[in-house]
């Protein structure tokens, strides 16, 4: 059984609210899962003793939220080559903040990514729930 990490960051709780579901789907496949705002990450160690780990961000005038960029950062200097990695986040207009943190992910911290960022306008609509469930699991099925 994996340990995957989430860290989100949210400016209308939307972005948390696909975490917590992203959350349940890691727990159905029978892995363990916690969810973390980014404020909350302060530290190396903070990040450390996972096998998996999942970033997100609401895009905010086309960026991602501050606190994940220097979430990133830190998450630079813990040593996450190889383990898996997938990144979402929830948009109004544009969307870029998943993608970005995905490439990050996958071309500077060299993490073994899951298909694609996840990127929801709500997990509300149009099946959101099951596509952020969806992703959880296909994160602790790559575990």
């Amino acid at each position: 059984m994996g340990k995957a990490l989430i860290v989100y960051a949210s400016r209308s709780g939307e972005t948390k609210r696909i975490a917590d579901l992203m959350g349940e789907g890691i727990r159905i496949q029978g892995s363990e899962a916690s969810v973390v705002n980014v404020t909350d990450v302060k530290k190396v160690e903070d990040l450390e003793g996972f096998d998996a780990y999942v970033f997100g961000s609401a895009t905010y005038h086309g960026e991602m939220m501050q606190g994940m960029k220097t979430m990133l950062f830190l998450a630079e200097k813990t040593g996450l080559e190889g383990k898996v990695g997938g990144s979402f986040g929830a948009y109004g207009w544009s969307g870029e903040a998943p993608g970005r943190i995905f490439d990050t992910m996958k071309n500077v911290l060299k993490m073994d990514m899951v298909s694609g960022p996840l990127m929801l306008k709500s997990a509300l609509l149009g099946g959101g729930t099951e596509m952020a469930q969806g992703y959880g699991k296909d994160i602790a099925k790559k575990l």
